[in-house]
């Protein structure tokens, strides 16, 4: 064991789990933020563009990360927008930092935490909500007083979803930001690089402690949604 080493692990994977609990917390307030009006849009809207729009969110499903990742490179250069649109606002590229991976991966958790959103917003009797509508009350209050309250357990697992989702990403963080340590060297790579040198106690140790956040994360997202069936 080396100096800074802690439960067998080095400080260099501490550093990397630390930036990826950063990307996770940014990321799962984003899917809050975007993905719950997007789930209800998606549960109420009758349009054509209804489909093709829940059909694109859940694209990550299903698609190797490492095509996201490749399209999201090419979007992040500075030839084409959005990367041409970041670099005239900031003066630097998309790619390769640490901004670029929150956009990355809020577009391949999307998926994780939308589902659930529209499970548990599905779940809210419509009935109660209409009487709430006919006894006067705004959209919006129903909306902020009734609808979420009643669904929260199920956003809850989503968004527990959201964030153990982006704890293990690989494919798409490395195509757009590489491994930079302190900057997009996230935990995924950082226990990847360990492997490749062949470093198998810290990287045992790390990928231990991953699995049991891991394990965590997934039972209470479990356990949220066993409270909160589907009618």
């Amino acid at each position: 064991m080396t100096q800074g080493d802690f439960l067998g692990i080095p400080a260099t994977l501490w550093q990397s789990l630390g930036l990826t609990a950063e990307l996770a917390l940014v990321t799962t307030v984003i899917l809050g933020v975007v993905g719950l009006p997007l789930a209800h849009w998606l549960n109420t809207s009758r349009t054509w563009a209804a489909p093709v729009i829940e059909t694109l969110v859940a694209l990550p499903l299903v698609l190797p990360p490492t095509v996201i990742g490749f399209y999201l490179l090419i979007a992040f250069s500075v030839d084409h927008p959005p990367g041409s649109w970041w670099l005239a606002l900031s003066g630097r590229s998309l790619a390769f930092t640490f901004q670029g991976l929150v956009i990355g991966s809020v577009i391949y958790s999307l998926p994780f935490a939308v589902q659930p959103f529209q499970v548990a917003l599905r779940a809210v009797p419509r009935e109660l909500l209409d009487a709430c509508a006919a006894h006067g009350a705004p959209p919006w209050r129903v909306w902020t007083r009734v609808h979420l309250p009643l669904a929260s357990r199920g956003i809850v697992a989503g968004l527990t979803l959201g964030f153990a989702h982006t704890l293990g990403e690989f494919g798409v963080v490395l195509m757009i930001g590489g491994a930079i340590p302190g900057v997009t060297k996230v935990a995924s790579i950082a226990l990847y690089d360990e492997v490749q040198r062949l470093e198998y106690p810290g990287a045992h140790a790390f990928a231990a402690l991953l699995l049991a956040l891991s394990f965590v994360l997934i039972l209470a997202a479990t356990l949220l949604r066993r409270r909160h069936p589907a009618p």
